[in-house]
C-alpha cells in the first residue's frame, strides 16, 4: 500500500501538476495540504476522472487538507482537530482508508515568533499530540501525514544557523515534535534513511531548489506495528522541477500487507 502526502500550495492553480504526479505515480491513499480553496471550489471532478475518490475540507484563500483513495474505500471520521470548538481553521482531516487510520495535517506555521501566530502554532500542536496520544493507545494501524511546519534537527536543513529563531526550528517547536515521538510514533523516512540528506521543501527564492538548499518539513508518523510494515519511503523531488510546481515535493511509503 502507497500513501503519499503533498503540499500542493493552491489546488486549482497547480491542478494539473497535482493530476500529472498521480496518474504517474498511483498512490493508493493521497494527502493533500493547503487547498486555498473554499469547500465548493475542490475540483472534485477532476480528481475524480483521474481514479480517486476525495474527502476535503476547504478553506478560502488559506489552508484547506484532503484525502485521496484509488480504491474508494474511504470513510471520514473527523474534519477538525479535536480541543477547540472556536478554531475555524481548516487543518486537519481523518480517514479509515483501506483499513489503515489516516490523518492528514497541516500544522501551522507559525511566524514571526515570537507572537500571536507562534502561540497558535503550539496551542494547535498541543491539541494534536493529545489526539495523537488517543489514536496511538487505540492500538490501530494509524499513519500521521503532512506538512508539519517542524524541522525536527539539524541535518533536516540547509544551513540550520540561518533558521534558528524561526518558528520552524524554534526550541519549542522541535520539543512539541518530540514530545510526540515520545509517545511511541516511528519517523518513517528517518527509520529507513537515518544518515541521509533529505528534504521536502524549497523555497521559491535563491534558486533554493537547483542548490537543494531545501529543509525537511513533511513528515510520516506510523502507530506501533506499522513500522515494521515498512518497506520503502521517499520523496518526489522531481516534481518541484516541474512548471508552476508547489513548493514542497510529495513525499510517499509503502507498507507491505
Amino acid at each position: 500500500m502507497k500513501i503519499a502526502t503533498y503540499n500542493v500550495n493552491g489546488v486549482n492553480g497547480r491542478l494539473p501538476v497535482l493530476l500529472r504526479w498521480l496518474e504517474e505515480t498511483k498512490p493508493d491513499v493521497a494527502c493533500l495540504q493547503e487547498l486555498k480553496a473554499p469547500q465548493e471550489k475542490f475540483p472534485e471532478q477532476a480528481i475524480r476522472d483521474t481514479g480517486y475518490t476525495p474527502i476535503w475540507h476547504g478553506q478560502k484563500s488559506w489552508n484547506g487538507v484532503a484525502i485521496l483513495s484509488r480504491s474508494g474505500d474511504i470513510q471520514e471520521v473527523r474534519r477538525v482537530l479535536p480541543g477547540d470548538p472556536n478554531d475555524e481553521h481548516s487543518r486537519y482531516i481523518e480517514a479509515i482508508a483501506d483499513g489503515i487510520t489516516v490523518g492528514c495535517l497541516y500544522l501551522p506555521n507559525g511566524n514571526p515568533a515570537p507572537g500571536p501566530k507562534f502561540d497558535y502554532k503550539l496551542q494547535w500542536f498541543d491539541r494534536f499530540i493529545a489526539h495523537a496520544e488517543e489514536l496511538f493507545a487505540s492500538g490501530k494501524p494509524v499513519v500521521l501525514a503532512g506538512d508539519y511546519n517542524v524541522i525536527p534537527t539539524e541535518f533536516d536543513a540547509y544551513k540550520p544557523e540561518r533558521w534558528v529563531e524561526d518558528a520552524l526550528f524554534r526550541p519549542e517547536t522541535r520539543a512539541a515534535f518530540n514530545t510526540l515521538l515520545k509517545q511511541g510514533w516511528t519517523d518513517a523516512l528517518r527509520k529507513l534513511y537515518p544518515d541521509e540528506t533529505i528534504y521536502t521543501f524549497w523555497d521559491y527564492f535563491r534558486d533554493a531548489y537547483s542548490r537543494n538548499a531545501g529543509l525537511r518539513i513533511d513528515h510520516f508518523l506510523l502507530s506501533a506495528g506499522l513500522d515494521n510494515r515498512l518497506t520503502s519511503a521517499g520523496v518526489d523531488r522531481h516534481v518541484r522541477g516541474w512548471e508552476k510546481s508547489s513548493d514542497h515535493g510529495p513525499v510517499w511509503i509503502v507498507l507491505n500487507d
